[in-house]
């Protein structure tokens, strides 16, 4: 049993206690490789494509941000929250996008579009 009276660290979702069961959230976060640079036009075109897919209200287009280090990133504030896209162009030609909201979506339809949109050479998701 987790005391949830003081702060604790959770290593597994499933035994996360849910402490506000009267709001929905659902969370996906979306890997995959590719075979090409992420620019940041890219970047925003696919936050833009993926609120339409998950039939999202977008309340600030995206915004990105480029590292030096590793590779554009971006983020699309929603109605119901939003989502973070992040590109490396070293050491390996990856990404990974943080989607949080508080309205249900298919979690399928997000990394079946993510995966096409990228046309990803490998491409996961996990749902939690």
């Amino acid at each position: 049993m987790i005391d949830i009276q003081s702060p604790q660290l959770v290593l597994d979702p499933t035994e996360l206690p849910d402490l506000a069961p009267a709001i929905h959230r659902q969370r996906l976060v979306i890997e995959g490789t590719v075979d090409h640079i992420i620019t940041a036009e890219m970047v925003s075109t696919y936050l833009t494509q993926l609120s339409d897919t998950l039939d999202m209200r977008t309340i600030l287009a995206p915004t990105t941000h480029r590292s030096d280090a590793f590779g554009w990133a971006g983020w699309i504030h929603w109605g119901t929250s939003g989502a973070h896209f992040y590109a490396w162009e070293q050491p390996v030609r990856f990404f990974s996008v943080d989607i949080y909201t508080c309205k249900a979506f298919s979690a399928v339809a997000a990394l079946e579009f993510t995966a096409g949109f990228f046309s990803a050479t490998a491409c996961v998701a996990k749902a939690f």
